[in-house]
């Protein structure tokens, strides 16, 4: 037992000695602060978000990041057939794993997050909505590594 203990302490050590440099690192990023935010997204997913998106600003709109996560449908045309499939999984690994994590961890107070989950859910199933809300995420993800801050997760202001 004591041999197990002594293990689990040397591999916490090696997880202290890494996370410490990455988190010095990542304090001071505004879009890394502001992505958290985002229901589901803790600093662990929004850390892989900022790693392997890196600089948003090369991508023209959050359409883009969702389809370079691999998370778009595939559209397949021909003249007048038009053929839609299942997502496409191509680019980002990471960035679609850590949307669809952030997904699956939006709490059951986040509102809109969770109403657009079921609502997609009743129709299309429950791995459909999934993937939905993690577009929608990804948006958010998007506007906040650009912009440093999410202003739809702001209250809405009074008219005056």
């Amino acid at each position: 037992m004591s041999s197990l203990s002594r293990l689990i302490d040397a591999v916490d050590f090696e997880i202290d000695a890494v996370a410490g440099p990455i988190r010095a690192r990542l304090c001071g990023h505004r879009g890394y602060t502001a992505i958290q935010a985002i229901p589901g997204v803790g600093p662990v997913l929004a850390a892989v978000f900022v790693a392997e998106i890196g600089e948003v600003d090369r991508l023209p709109g959050p359409a883009q990041l969702a389809s370079w996560a691999g998370l778009t449908p595939r559209h397949r045309e021909s003249d007048l057939v038009v053929h839609r499939g299942r997502i496409t999984k191509q680019g980002s690994t990471l960035v679609r794993w850590a949307a669809v994590e952030a997904a699956h961890g939006v709490p059951h107070t986040a509102g809109w997050l969770t109403g657009t989950r079921a609502r997609i859910g009743e129709r299309r199933g429950r791995n459909i909505a999934t993937v939905a809300v993690a577009r929608k995420l990804l948006t958010l993800v998007y506007y906040g590594l650009r912009d440093g801050h999410i202003r739809a997760l702001a209250p809405a202001r009074a008219a005056a």
